[in-house]
């Protein structure tokens, strides 16, 4: 498996697994409406534009897994980390984690790095304080929904 920078062919191929992968999210809070599960190719076209995306490529199996992430500030903006259901649990989310952490550290100093996950989340909450994120803010969306805010300084990031 390599992890390396995403080109526009593979937009479509990571659009397919992000909703492929987005599938038990959707399950856990009885929602499909998320955003993941329905955004368009427009909109991964944009956010490809406007940041970057890393994607876990396995020659036999193709793009299994993906992250994203745009500068805003100082700050890394972390969006959709995502790994095929069939290669979870296997450590290519850490891996990629840390892959867009150095990929922008190798860029800028004195920067931090944000995501968020759904409250139910389990596996998500787990990998992100174990990667040495800090739970900074919790953000009620709705009686039955809510997301954790995480960030990391580049300081406390070992190369």
């Amino acid at each position: 498996m390599i992890i390396e920078k995403a080109n526009s062919n593979d937009l479509d191929e990571i659009l397919d697994l992000q909703k492929l992968s987005y599938i038990t999210e959707a399950e856990l809070y009885n929602d499909n409406s998320i955003e993941p599960l329905n955004q368009t190719i427009d909109g991964i076209i944009e956010e490809f534009q406007k940041g970057v995306i890393l994607k876990a490529f396995d020659y036999e199996y193709g793009i299994i897994g993906s992250i994203r992430a745009v500068k805003s500030n100082n700050n890394i903006l972390i969006r959709k980390l995502i790994v095929h259901p069939d290669f979870q649990n296997m450590g290519i989310g850490k891996k990629l984690l840390s892959a867009i952490e150095n990929y922008y550290i190798s860029l800028y100093s004195n920067i931090e790095f944000y995501l968020f996950t759904g409250y139910k989340s389990s596996k998500n909450l787990y990998l992100y304080r174990k990667c040495g994120y800090k739970e900074f803010k919790t953000e009620k969306i709705s009686e039955t929904f809510g997301f954790v805010h995480f960030k990391k300084k580049s300081n406390d990031i070992y190369i």
